[in-house]
Formats: C-alpha cells, sequence, structure tokens
C-alpha cells in the first residue's frame, strides 16, 4: 500500500503524551505506522502541516442519529428543516438531505466529517429497533458508527434480576448485543419507564421505590447490569441515564446511583441534566449541584460522563425516556410522538426551543459548563450536547470556545438572567481549557471510554483518522472549518469541501455466552413477541 506522510504538524495526542510537539506522521493501509526503518523509502504523498494542528479525528460518545426515534423527530419537526439554508442540494460526490435539529442520514455524515468527526456512537436504540438503526448506519457516510442497546426496562432483564439470577442476565445481555449487533447496554431511566406506562404521573420514580410488578427496585436494576456488563468484560460496560432526569433536586438521585455502581466501570451520560438542586417538583427552586457532583467523581476514576450541553435555540427533546418526553410535551404545548416498544423501552419526542432569558434554561447553559470546568481529569468528561436533546453536535466549535476563552464564556453568562448568576457558581470559574485538554474531551477520551483502542490517538497502529486544524484566536472559527480531514487515510475533507465520502463500518460487540439458555429464552420470547425469535435477530 502506497505511503502518506503528514510533515511538520504540531500534534496532539493525549494517549501517547505528546502534547503539541512538531513530529511526522505515517500512513499506510488506513492505519498509523511507525516511520519506515530504510530511509530510502519515500512516502508516495506527503501533506505539509507545518504551523497547522494535528489531531485524531473526533469521537461522539452520545448522540442520536439513526434508528425510530430520530426518524419520528425527523417528522415532526418540518418546519426545523425548511428554508434554503437547511436543504443540501444533490451533487456529483454527495446525495440531497436537511438540516433542521435532526439532520437527515446523509446530512449527518457529511456535516459530523465537516467539524473533524470520524466515529459516533447513538446513545440509545430500543432492541426492535436495530435493524433501523442500522439500515441508517448504512446511510450515514464518512464516519465509523455504533450504537448502545436500551435494557434498563426490558422485561426479560427484569425478570432475571428479580430471580438473583446473574448467569442469566449475562447470557441476556451477551445474548442481545450480538443479535442486535449493539456496542453497549443503554440503562434509561432504569425502572422507571416501566413505572411511566402504567400511570403517566409517575415521572419521579426513586432509586429505591419498587417497580410495580416486580420485587426488585431501580438500584437493583442498575447494580446489577453495570456487574453483569462489567463481569463480561466489555469495552464500554454501561452507559446511563439516570432516573427523574430534568426534575428540581435530582442531584441526589444522580449521586445515589454513581454510588450504586460501587467500585464498577461505568459512563453517566447528559449529566447536565441530571446535576439540580432545589425542591423536587418545583422548577422555581433549581439552582446548581455540579460541584457536589464533581467532587464524586473527581474521587472515582471508574466514572466517566458526557455533558449534554444545552445550548441556545431549537432542539429536539428525543429520548427513550418516555416519562420525560411526555413531561415536556405538556409543559411546552409542543406536539410529541410517543412509543412503547413491545417488552423492551418507551420513548418520548418533542420539539423544544432553549431561550436565554430563561431563567431554567440559561441555568441549564450554565450547569453544563460547570462540569467540564470542575471536573479535574478531563479524562473523565466528554463533549456532547445529547444531539439533539440539549442542542445540535454543530454547536461543538462554539462550546470549545466557552471552554478555551474565559473573556467570551463570562460575556456570555453575563447576557444571562441574574437569578442564574445568583443559582451557579460558573461565574467564579476561571479554568480555561488548552488544545491538548480539547483533544481529550473530544477525542481521547470517549476512545477511551469506550474501549475503542484503535480510535482517539495517533500511534502505531491505530485508524488513520486525522484531523487538521488551522491555529487561531477564535476558536470557533478553528474548529468549525478543518483544513483536512483524513479517514482511514483517505482524505475526506479539504479545505472546507468534501472530496470523498467513504461508508465508514458498524462497530459491534457479540460476547460468548452460554448456548444451553437459549431454548428458555426461545420460550420466553416466543410467549411475549409479536415476532418470532429466529426473525429478531440482524444477519
Amino acid at each position: 500500500m502506497p505511503l502518506t506522510k503528514i510533515t511538520g504538524g504540531k500534534l496532539y495526542d493525549p494517549t501517547n503524551g505528546v502534547d503539541g510537539e512538531v513530529r511526522d506522521l505515517w500512513i499506510e493501509g488506513g492505519r498509523i505506522v511507525s516511520p519506515p526503518a530504510d530511509p530510502t523509502i519515500h512516502p508516495a504523498r506527503v501533506i505539509n502541516a507545518s504551523g497547522l494542528a494535528v489531531m485524531p479525528g473526533g469521537v461522539d460518545i452520545h448522540c442520536h442519529i439513526a434508528g425510530p426515534a430520530a426518524n419520528a423527530a425527523r417528522i415532526i419537526t418540518p418546519d426545523q428543516r425548511r428554508g434554503e439554508g437547511n436543504v443540501l442540494r444533490r451533487s456529483d460526490l454527495t446525495r440531497s438531505g436537511t438540516l433542521g435539529s435532526v439532520p437527515s442520514t446523509f446530512a449527518t455524515g457529511y456535516k459530523y466529517a465537516g467539524l473533524g468527526y470520524t466515529t459516533a456512537f447513538d446513545a440509545a436504540i430500543a432492541p426492535l429497533g436495530s435493524r433501523h438503526a442500522h439500515l441508517e448506519f448504512a446511510d450515514t457516510p464518512c464516519i465509523d458508527k455504533g450504537c448502545f442497546i436500551l435494557m434498563g426496562n426490558n422485561q426479560y432483564a427484569l425478570e432475571a434480576i428479580e430471580a438473583n439470577d446473574p448467569a442469566r442476565l449475562r447470557m441476556f445481555i451477551a445474548w442481545l448485543l450480538g443479535a442486535t449487533k449493539g456496542y453497549a447496554p443503554k440503562l434509561v431511566n432504569p425502572g422507571g419507564v416501566e413505572v411511566w406506562k402504567q400511570s403517566s404521573t409517575a415521572r419521579g420514580h426513586g432509586l429505591d421505590d419498587p417497580i410495580p410488578g416486580y420485587k426488585i427496585t431501580p438500584r437493583a436494576v442498575i447494580r446489577e447490569i453495570v456487574a453483569a456488563a462489567n463481569d463480561l468484560g466489555l469495552p464500554h460496560p454501561a452507559h446511563i441515564h439516570c432516573n427523574q432526569l430534568g426534575m428540581p433536586g435530582n442531584w441526589r438521585t444522580t449521586l445515589a446511583t454513581m454510588e450504586a455502581v460501587e467500585s464498577r466501570r461505568a459512563h453517566f451520560a447528559h449529566i447536565q441534566f441530571h446535576s439540580y438542586g432545589g425542591g423536587e417538583g418545583d422548577e422555581f427552586s433549581m439552582s446548581s449541584r455540579v460541584a457536589d457532583l464533581a467532587d464524586y467523581v473527581n474521587a472515582h476514576p471508574n466514572l466517566t460522563v458526557d455533558v449534554g450541553q444545552v445550548m441556545f435555540g431549537d432542539a429536539v427533546a428525543m429520548t427513550a425516556d418516555g416519562a420525560a418526553g411526555y413531561f415536556l410535551h405538556k409543559l411546552y404545548g409542543n406536539r410529541w410522538f410517543n412509543c412503547d416498544v413491545e417488552v423492551e423501552a418507551g420513548c418520548g419526542v418533542t420539539p423544544i426551543e432553549y431561550r436565554r432569558k430563561s431563567i431554567v434554561h440559561a441555568l441549564q447553559w450554565a450547569i453544563g459548563l460547570e462540569w467540564y470546568l470542575l471536573v479535574d481529569d478531563p479524562w473523565q468528561v466528554m463533549m456532547s450536547t445529547d444531539h439533539p436533546n440539549g442542542g445540535s453536535f454543530l454547536a461543538y466549535p462554539q462550546i470549545i470556545r466557552l471552554l478555551m476563552d474565559r473573556e467570551f464564556r463570562r460575556a456570555a453568562f453575563a447576557r444571562c438572567p441574574a437569578a442564574v448568576r445568583e443559582r451557579c457558581i460558573l461565574g467564579d470559574l476561571d479554568r480555561e481549557y488548552t488544545l491538548s485538554e480539547i483533544a481529550v474531551i473530544t477525542r481521547s477520551g470517549p476512545a477511551r471510554a469506550l474501549g475503542l483502542k484503535q480510535k482517539g490517538h495517533l500511534g502505531a497502529g491505530a485508524d488513520a483518522d486525522v484531523t487538521i486544524y488551522t491555529p487561531s484566536e477564535n476558536y470557533q472559527e478553528m474548529f468549525e472549518l478543518p483544513r483536512m480531514v483524513i479517514k482511514a487515510g483517505e482524505t475526506i475533507v479539504d479545505q472546507g469541501e468534501l472530496r470523498a465520502t467513504p461508508d465508514g463500518v458498524a462497530l459491534h460487540n457479540a460476547p460468548a455466552f452460554d448456548q444451553d439458555r437459549l431454548p428458555a429464552l426461545e420460550s420466553w420470547f416466543n410467549d411475549h413477541y409479536s415476532l418470532k425469535i429466529k426473525n429478531y435477530a440482524l444477519a
């Protein structure tokens, strides 16, 4: 395979301890390789990166870009996708598409690539929706992708936990990931969605409240699924959306959930939405409790979080937490979509607009930034907007500027309502991120948390996913328009123009499991589902 050499660039490769050093990078066969030992060997192609910043391709650990919920979000938000600025025209290289809060599949791939991202994970796919998700993945070019499979309200999982049968639960998790081509288990409001299906007012289900129909609690669901996933040795054992999302006072539930995983590895999703002080159900008393939760994360290196940063403007609440979707629909009076996916999960979708003048919305914005600034180790906190829940992934460059430019952040904070400044400590935080720390929270950290040893770094053997940026004092401009993006050794973006649209690959796990338990699962499955188990698994 022909050799490519990227020369003269300043490399930011935190995984390998490289912080802005001028080094050459060699690529062959879609991988980064060591420099040739023979000095007479010359590259077929040389990329001059002198004066430029070279980083691994971005890795988005938490977004919603495919599957039935994303499709429903596109259907119920036609107003967000109208107008010439939201339409992508077909070209000799690209397919047509739409933008808005939830871009169409092809547009999603193009726009991620345009930011320098080469990998993204959909964070909540019901097992029965995985076939749909993978079909959309096939139409999402330029990036590698994977999905987390919903398990926290799956009735078979709940029965295995109630029966105190860890082996049965491990077998089910392993089988389900293989059958759905999923990457990791996802828990969303564990046990709470099952409660809400029986009563639309039961949104605030606590961690130790019994789950109707079962002799277990959400705490038991979290503890046992996290334990089983860790025992299976999964690269990303558990991705947790805590109970009581968005409710004032929910920080106590979040802290209790962190304690419930004990010393096991676990990732907490869109943590901003779970960090609120105040009286339960009283949004007027809402405040930040990030400091308390960040202290716990700082003391527990087994935990990682992504932020779920709220950005002002249009968004879509799109969640497997049907209770939260219903609450927001009632709160804002917007149209909404809801789905109960057989015995597996629930789903809620409703449009939302975040307004700077709103005390609650501005406080959510500030709380997200506090998370980035209060977690000591950037390897434990990762960039996300919970796309499209807090805003679009296209806002990542603006978030980077807010983190790297203290004066820009202060000016933005000063435009928020005065009451917000009394309910959080953002105004007291002086920390500014470095380019190396940005590389951690957008690339190296997510790759490590996901167990992707071939992603997020520039060492020999890594995928040749490379982004080259032109340094600028305006960090938003710097990260909005990469000089070049390379995917698996192929240049896909050059000077802001798409040059190639490769398919990318679907990343998934299929752990081994006890085959002797399959007949019992098949019997249960055929009694409860509307389709046969033989038609369930993806080929």
